[in-house]
């Protein structure tokens, strides 16, 4: 899935309560189109179910709902991969959910992986001129968090032959609110195209807990760790602009003239949209003609 003006969410489902999908009928229709989207991925993957990294929060949730509604429980795979103290509580959420859900769960502690690599890789690439500020060292450290995540699924899922089934959602993509190639490194994200907002909604309409539904969003890398104080606001009033400026094209200005937001929250927001863009893309390559990967398997083209 790539991030663009029009994303598959929108496409024939008819919205009748502003921009986003929360009106009874169109959460339906949004369900739906996420089921038939991960039977087909799984389907055409040849795999033999999924693996869904879940963390006890709204997303990984709701991620791993849709996927048992998709291919069912005996064939979904929940991993709980702790790696802090504050971790703690919300594995164990995520395992009650799991075991309500009727898949199999599995709960790895990842902190002496992350001990190790701190005596070992980090020690060894740090110099005393170059160590960062606290600050820096604690968001480096939860990106290897993340990674290390990121392995365990696709351990987890070379091993039994599924898919790794990522469950970002599209508030925090198009601000690159997630790890490269940790959270941010998947098969499929079902809930890839749904801003926060429709998140919330939908949880709620397939019956997900309420005490998830409600929990205070957050990546959960240090303990008082939130989305709202990583971003600077909160998704009700990220996603409206979010909206203005990526789906209808806005200038920035015109976004913060339909909304009542203040001008520097809607500048640090259109700046970290800016700024990741990267995260969103494929690695680029130089490009020599006649080199095309679309074209591979397509019978105009040969490897030999």
């Amino acid at each position: 899935m790539s991030v663009d003006r029009k994303t598959f969410v929108y496409s024939g489902i008819e919205r009748t309560n502003g921009p986003f999908l929360t009106d009874r009928g169109s959460l339906e229709a949004l369900r739906e189109r996420i089921v038939a989207d991960i039977q087909t991925r799984v389907a055409d993957a040849g795999a033999d179910g999924v693996v869904v990294a879940m963390s006890g929060g709204i997303d990984s949730t709701l991620t791993a709902a849709l996927a048992v509604d998709a291919v069912g429980n005996d064939r979904v795979l929940g991993l709980g991969l702790p790696c802090t103290k504050t971790d703690g509580a919300h594995v164990s959420d995520a395992r009650t959910i799991a075991e309500g859900m009727g898949i199999e769960f599995e709960e790895i502690q990842l902190r002496p992986l992350l001990e190790a690599f701190d005596g070992t890789v980090a020690s060894a690439l740090e110099s005393d001129a170059e160590g960062g500020t606290p600050d820096e060292r604690t968001h480096e450290i939860g990106n290897v968090t993340a990674r290390l995540r990121m392995i365990a699924a696709y351990y987890a899922a070379n091993r039994q032959s599924r898919l790794v089934i990522g469950t970002a959602n599209r508030s925090e993509r198009l601000l690159g609110y997630f790890t490269k190639y940790g959270d941010g490194a998947a098969d499929a994200y079902p809930i890839g195209d749904c801003y926060k907002t429709e998140v919330r909604a939908l949880a709620k309409h397939v019956g997900l807990p309420r005490r998830i539904v409600s929990k205070e969003p957050t990546a959960g890398f240090w303990a008082t760790q939130t989305d709202a104080g990583e971003l600077g606001a909160r998704y009700d009033v990220i996603d409206p602009l979010l909206y203005r400026l990526v789906e209808k094209g806005l200038p920035l200005e015109d976004a913060i003239g339909e909304l009542r937001i203040d001008r520097e929250t809607a500048e640090d927001i259109a700046a970290r949209y800016a700024d990741t863009a990267h995260k969103r893309t494929t690695p680029p390559t130089p490009g020599i003609a006649g080199r095309d990967d679309e074209r591979v398997g397509d019978g105009t083209d040969s490897l030999e």
